[in-house]
Order: C-alpha cells, then sequence, then structure tokens
C-alpha cells in the first residue's frame, strides 16, 4: 500500500482530547467528527487536509484516553497515513483495529515539513519526501497488517476472513 500526500507536520505529545475534544464525544459519526478533527491545535487543519494527506507528528501521538474516536477522526477528515516518532500504545491500537496505517519514524518526520509532498509504502518501509527528494526508512508493515489496513480495520478483516472459511 502507498500513499501519497502533503504534509501536516505538528509537534510532541498529541494527546486524544486534542485530536478530537472530548466536547464532541456524543458522537462516534465519522463525519461529524471529522468536522472537528485538531480544532483545538489547529482551528484551519479540516480546511486545509485534502484527501490522501498525511499526518506528521512528534513523539507519543495519541497519548490520553483510549476512545477509538481519535484515528477515526483523522481517517474521516481525508488523512491516509499518520508517521510519527512514536505513538502512545492505545492509540497505535485502536489506529490498526480501525484502519488507519500509521508508521514510526523519527528521521521522516525531521525531515519533512508542513507543506512537503510524502509517499509512505507500508510494504517496504519507504518514506519519501518528494519536495526535498529524500528518502528515510521505517520498519515495513507485515503482511499481515498491511490486509488489515486493506482491509478498512480488523473487524471487516475478521469479517472478510470468515467469508474464506464458510
Amino acid at each position: 500500500m502507498i500513499f501519497k500526500g502533503k504534509a501536516h507536520k505538528y509537534y510532541d505529545n498529541i494527546d486524544t482530547d486534542v485530536i478530537i475534544p472530548a466536547r464532541y464525544l456524543n458522537t462516534s459519526d465519522p463525519n461529524e467528527l471529522a468536522k472537528r478533527c485538531l480544532e483545538d491545535l489547529d482551528k484551519e487543519f479540516v480546511n486545509k487536509v485534502q484527501k490522501g494527506d498525511i499526518l506528521v507528528a512528534g513523539r507519543n501521538f495519541g497519548c490520553g484516553s483510549s476512545r477509538e474516536h481519535a484515528p477515526i477522526a483523522i481517517k474521516a477528515c481525508g488523512v491516509s497515513c499518520v508517521v510519527a516518532k512514536s505513538f502512545a500504545r492505545i492509540f497505535y491500537r485502536n489506529a490498526v483495529n480501525i484502519g488507519l496505517p500509521i508508521v514510526e519514524c523519527e528521521e521522516a518526520v525531521d525531515g519533512i515539513e508542513t507543506g512537503d509532498e510524502v509517499e509512505v509504502d507500508l510494504a517496504t518501509g519507504s518514506i519519501r519526501n518528494l519536495t526535498k527528494n529524500k528518502e528515510f526508512k521505517a520498519k515495513p508493515f507485515p503482511e499481515f497488517m498491511q490486509n488489515i489496513m486493506k482491509a478498512g480495520g480488523l473487524i471487516e478483516f475478521v469479517k472478510g476472513e470468515l467469508k474464506k472459511d464458510a
């Protein structure tokens, strides 16, 4: 799976309450959550982000509560992939569960700025900054994780596997 889009870069310790503020947790509708994604950090984010864009962040991205609303909001607003120096464990798991590709690579985060055109290849672990003509290497996604992403998340993946066995 290859993702290509414009980078939107933020800092360390972006918690789930910053990704989707708690005042909007009265819904789990992805479209409603998308409208409020990152609004306390960057009021214009939802107006700037285009389908396929890539979110880039520092360390401990997604720390805080364990709610799935945060990765759902990110995915629903059009972000194709998140590249960070590190992820909070529960966010990492929730992102996999809902089919939001996430990649850890400190060097890539240091070498990407907001507005750069970026390409991420999950199969090879290649992260290319097309604007600066630089390439970084992350750990490739194992095939089973790629299949979960292709299915749209863990539940859809399991449903597909059960259909095969039926």
